[in-house]
């Protein structure tokens, strides 16, 4: 495969295409993020303290799969390339177990604790089967950053519009599908849809994408791999970055359900009078994710304009200090609500598709001091860290409802209100600030990837050249 089949613009069917997978990917995403809680909590009966902790470890194990899934993903060489053919042969498997991980038996409680860690864990599983190849796949359609951005701004158009696909819908087909009194039919048949739209769309993506870069299947010794990441400092920063950001995105969308239904409730909104916290909370994620989309359309320009880095740490510092100022909205207040939230959705959005360029960026730096490439590993390395950052937000979001005494389907406490505001503002803004901190510190700026792809194409040109 030559550089300029490499460097080529991509057509704009195969980005469709692409973006298709995260769309199927993302529709689960919003699942976990803003619904499992309060589904394990509040419909299976569940208490948060044990959801907490059934995040952290089933979550950690699955962090874990994901570098192993990368090693193996690098290792794979099939007629359809490297990472493809994930997408066609887990896409069955991810819809089942997708539908058994939302249903819930009649069990004991213990029962229902064991069905719950036996049954994410394998839906976790499956997702990194599928979702590490996909975001790895980026990495090898083009060699040209800018259609890499192109490729991640597609990917998290995709991401939120499968995003908000599910915020629109899901409280409705589960007050369909429940007729309004039972609430455990409601979401697995709701989940049901879901599972077997993402089987076709991950099938679509395999079927409308192609690998062009072509690096040889890896027979590098594991130990070499891994000391070769552990060395890469701006890896470090972004693992870190990552984590720091997913424990924001998580402990946010995990307590909107529970900030409308127990603190905001029932309100008055100009032009649409007296509205229930269930139309509250389906538009609030709907109007999260739509700012989302904003963001990721002005990723691309932005970036072009002032850089990749100092986008994303500008677009940090108005996310910290967005997130601390929602603790001191009243519950009337709900044009300001839903201002706030489209502010910080899109400078949320904004660094999505960054990160994963930034990524691609770090692949490249990787093969650059190395004289290896390892795609599959720094890819499988930010699906790990974004997997991580969301364990440990997950695992918080049950454990700081516990602290503050929630207790499922009743009217809360002053005090568990109290933890439901903290926990979607100060808290969340928390993370955001160390994110912050973290990309302030990261030092592979435009100018310097420029040097460095410049100096790869080089060293491909005269490897073609000695090889004809």
């Amino acid at each position: 495969m030559n550089n300029r089949i490499e460097q080529m613009p991509l057509k704009l069917r195969e980005k469709v295409a692409y973006g298709a997978g995260d769309f199927a990917s993302s529709m689960f995403w919003k699942l976990f993020s803003m619904f499992l809680l309060f589904f394990y909590t509040d419909v299976v009966g569940i208490s948060a303290a044990a959801v907490g902790t059934m995040f952290l470890l089933t979550r950690i194990w699955d962090s874990a799969n994901d570098p192993i899934m990368g090693l193996i993903a690098d290792r794979t060489k099939t007629r359809w390339g490297k990472f493809r053919p994930y997408l066609l042969f887990v896409a069955v498997p991810f819809a089942i177990i997708g539908i058994f991980t939302f249903s819930s038996p009649d069990l004991s409680a213990t029962g229902k604790i064991i069905y719950a860690y036996v049954t994410y864990t394998l839906m976790m599983m499956v997702y990194t089967a599928v979702n590490v190849p996909y975001a790895a796949l980026m990495g090898v359609m083009s060699a040209n950053t800018v259609e890499r951005t192109s490729l991640a701004s597609f990917r998290f158009l995709g991401a939120f519009g499968g995003g908000l696909f599910v915020t629109a819908t899901a409280t409705y087909l589960i007050e369909y599908f429940g007729n309004g009194l039972d609430s455990a039919v409601g979401y697995q048949l709701t989940i049901a849809i879901y599972s077997v739209l993402a089987a076709v769309l991950f099938i679509l993506t395999f079927a409308g994408t192609k690998e062009r870069l072509r690096p040889p299947v890896q027979r590098n010794k594991l130990k070499d791999d891994l000391q070769d990441i552990i060395k890469n400092v701006p890896w470090l920063i972004m693992v870190a970055a990552n984590i720091s950001f997913l424990i924001f995105n998580s402990l946010r969308e995990a307590a909107m359900i529970f900030y409308f239904r127990y603190y905001v409730g029932v309100q008055d909104v100009v032009y649409f009078g007296t509205v229930g916290p269930s139309a509250l909370v389906s538009t609030y994620m709907s109007l999260w994710l739509a700012a989302n989309i904003v963001g990721v359309l002005f990723a691309k320009p932005v970036a072009r304009r002032f850089g990749k880095r100092r986008t994303f740490l500008t677009a940090m510092i108005a996310t910290t200090i967005l997130s601390f100022s929602l603790y001191f909205i009243l519950p009337y207040q709900v044009e300001l609500m839903f201002l706030l939230n489209f502010i910080i959705g899109v400078t949320t959005g904004i660094n999505l598709p960054i990160i994963w360029s930034i990524f691609a960026d770090i692949a490249d730096y990787s093969e650059w001091k190395n004289n290896r490439r390892a795609t599959g590993l720094i890819f499988s390395s930010s699906s790990m860290s974004q997997k991580f950052g969301w364990t440990l937000g997950g695992a918080f979001s049950g454990w700081i409802l516990a602290a503050f005494a929630y207790q499922p389907g009743v009217e809360q406490s002053d005090l568990s209100v109290l933890g439901i505001r903290l926990l979607i503002s100060v808290f969340a803004g928390i993370g955001a600030l160390l994110c912050v901190i973290f990309i302030y510190n990261y030092k592979l700026d435009d100018a310097t990837m420029k040097d460095i792809n410049a100096e790869l194409m080089k060293r491909r040109n005269d490897e073609n050249t000695k090889n004809t």
